[in-house]
């Protein structure tokens, strides 16, 4: 661990599916860099590059400088969720680069739109192997090696209630919100919470016209959410103020229904 400008040491916060700039995930990494933590994070460029987005040449160095100018040491990690023994690698690195982790944030996800009529077997396995399985296996990983103080300990995922047109990835992040809740009581002896956040619809690069108007109809305050909104909370849940918000569904939406 360094030390932050109060002279405390900064704890380290690994933070999941940080591909893009404009991500969610980039958006938490950069927040929590902002309020003293240290970030490792990681991200598979494969994914983008067959999403209809693309790869974003050079965001991983540019995430690293935005971390970096907001004082955090940070290490990037790219790995494939799906591997099941993947979420070990990425902790054996952080813990070599950075020391222990004391937040995992999981916005890693396997979405490809598809229905209950056109959905493959091989989708659905890997969209349940992304989402759900590395959720539990690095959440498997934090609970068997965590050994900070009592009550410092923070798990938070990113969840969706979508699932009409995107039947594997709704699915699949039900899944999440399960094994993610199921920590706050399995892992209640380290003393770490386990929330999930949903963010509602935010348009990080993936929102057609039709379905931003959409949302927007739908949307009380009349704006879609921004990965700033979503990091704001997890920034807290992350703090000693958020200690007290355990086993949660939250969602961060807007009012979006």
């Amino acid at each position: 661990m360094t030390q932050d400008p109060r002279g405390a040491s900064r704890p380290l916060a690994l933070v999941t599916g940080v591909g893009r700039t404009a991500g969610i995930g980039a958006g938490i990494a950069r927040r929590l860099a902002a309020s003293g933590w240290n970030i490792a994070f990681t991200y598979w460029t494969p994914y983008d590059e067959r999403m209809p987005w693309g790869a974003e040449p050079g965001a991983t160095a540019q995430i690293l400088r935005d971390l970096t100018e907001r004082g955090a040491d940070a290490v990037a990690i790219e790995e494939d969720l799906a591997d099941v023994e993947a979420p070990a690698r990425v902790f054996d690195a952080a813990e070599r680069r950075l020391g222990p982790v004391t937040a995992l944030v999981m916005c890693h996800c396997e979405s490809v739109d598809s229905g209950l009529l056109d959905t493959t077997v091989e989708s659905f396995d890997r969209h349940f192997a992304v989402n759900a399985r590395a959720t539990w296996l690095l959440i498997k990983e934090y609970g068997t090696r965590f050994r900070g103080p009592h009550g410092t300990g923070r798990i938070i995922s990113l969840t969706s209630d979508h699932t009409v047109g995107n039947v594997p990835y709704g699915a699949s992040k039900g899944a999440l919100d399960r094994i993610t809740l199921a920590a706050a009581h399995e892992l209640a002896h380290l003393g770490v919470t386990a929330n999930v956040v949903n963010p509602g619809p935010v348009d990080t690069g993936w929102m057609s016209d039709e379905v931003r108007e959409s949302c927007l109809r739908h949307t009380p305050l009349g704006r879609l959410g921004t990965p700033e909104d979503t990091a704001h909370l997890v920034d807290f849940l992350c703090s000693p103020r958020g200690q007290w918000l355990n086993g949660q569904l939250l969602k961060s939406n807007g009012g979006f229904a």
